[in-house]
């Protein structure tokens, strides 16, 4: 099938007589017929068992994600956050390092510079821009993946998946992408070398602003077994699993082992499952996808533009204007367009800012992003409140940056708006 097909029919085929939509299963439990089928699933888990681990509403939505991305296997998540925690938990114990890009979301640098440091596992910091050579440089021998975000929120900086999936199989160990603002419509990391994809499906895959969620996907292709005779890491996915009666994840569930340890083991622990309704609201706004991101990326270049040439703004980041730093990276990665977020700096800092927003109408100033309805955000204090100046300046955020994530609306509408706030500054 071809994607926005996909969005409609992946991950769910009604039998005959059976509902044409995904229905809301509302059960934590299942029922069975013997002690002996419940204690099978506790060595070898393929069916539902409880609604911590799977639930069949979710499992669809799971189901057409792998797919959209191209991936074996798919498991949804409570939020992004615990997307990105679970991708790297599944990894890393404590003792271990790992690499990520500094310029991305500020939650996740939050997430892996300090609440993951106290768990006893160092977030090395690399530059998005840094070469192949100093991505290699910055290994430790304890390095055990690699995390990027295709398009990075709010700087915007455009992830050479390439390189740095290059970079982290030449050390043998796999690359993480945060695929959210891009989504599998625009990028599919999998298809330049990445190896494990996790979303905020809060953002554009749901794109209506009613649930929040999260996901991580496995494309199936890095070599565990190759990896850990390599460097020796990676033992939980090739020995025996000691708190699941010993289950040996690649020997089970081959290509599938990671996402599989995910469930099993992370899953069950951290009990971090959406509930059903929410796979079921998240599912109605993957369907409507692919015509929404054409018509994001169409309304954020035309505004982006926009800004580009009025007097009051200082810069503008766009991935796909002329000129852009990343507009090479976003030609190779996002033929299709770079989604509809964009960020300005206006003239006169963070309080020429914070006028605008206050000035906007139709706009919404709210801690959100990737709607239908065009919002806007302060990252420096909001989001990205916590970061040190340096670590801001990494991030690519400035205090007069403004996040505009464009909706929905009639481009006019949305374009007249600003110019009536920029006025008043």
């Amino acid at each position: 099938m071809k994607f926005e097909t996909k969005c409609l029919h992946s991950g769910y085929a009604p039998k005959n007589g059976e509902p044409r939509v995904v229905p809301i299963v509302q059960s934590t439990t299942y029922r069975f017929d013997s002690c002996d089928h419940v204690a099978d699933l506790f060595d070898k888990p393929t069916e539902y068992i409880y609604s911590r681990f799977a639930n069949p509403t979710c499992d669809a939505v799971e189901k057409k994600l792998a797919d959209m991305e191209g991936g074996v296997g798919a498991m949804l998540t409570s939020s992004g956050q615990a997307a990105s925690l679970l991708s790297i938990l599944n990894l890393c114990s404590a003792g271990d390092s790992f690499i990520a890009s500094a310029s991305i979301y500020g939650g996740t640098i939050n997430l892996f510079g300090f609440t993951l440091k106290k768990l006893g596992i160092e977030c090395i910091w690399v530059d998005v821009d840094a070469s192949y050579d100093e991505i290699l440089k910055s290994f430790k021998p304890n390095t055990k993946a690699v995390f990027g975000e295709t398009i990075a929120n709010p700087a915007l900086t455009v992830f050479d998946i390439e390189k740095w999936a290059k970079a982290a199989h030449e050390k043998h160990v796999p690359l993480i992408v945060d695929n959210t603002f891009a989504t599998p419509y625009l990028c599919r990391p999998f298809e330049f070398g990445a190896d494990i994809v996790v979303h905020s499906t809060t953002k554009y895959l749901d794109g209506h602003a009613v649930q929040g969620g999260g996901a991580i996907v496995d494309s199936g292709n890095f070599d565990w077994v190759a990896a850990n005779k390599a460097t020796g890491y990676f033992e939980d996915l090739v020995k025996p699993d000691p708190s699941y009666h010993g289950l040996e994840y690649v020997k089970e569930f081959g290509k599938a082992a990671y996402i599989i340890k995910a469930r099993t083991q992370l899953m069950r622990d951290f009990g971090c499952y959406p509930a059903a309704h929410s796979a079921f609201l998240l599912n109605m706004g993957i369907e409507t996808l692919p015509i929404r991101m054409e018509r994001y990326c169409k309304n954020a270049l035309q505004v982006a533009e926009f800004f580009q040439r009025h007097d009051k703004i200082a810069k503008v980041r766009y991935p796909m204007l002329g000129g852009d730093k990343y507009y090479e990276n976003a030609k190779k990665y996002l033929p299709l367009g770079a989604s509809g977020v964009i960020t300005v700096s206006i003239k006169g800092g963070r309080k020429a800012a914070m006028r605008f927003m206050d000035s906007l109408k139709l706009a919404s100033d709210e801690v959100h992003v990737a709607d239908i309805r065009t919002c806007v955000l302060h990252p420096a204090s909001a989001t990205h409140r916590q970061l040190t100046d340096e670590q801001l300046v990494a991030a690519g955020i400035d205090g007069g940056m403004v996040r505009f994530s464009c909706g929905l609306e009639n481009v006019d509408d949305i374009i007249c708006d600003i110019k009536q706030a920029l006025e008043k500054v």
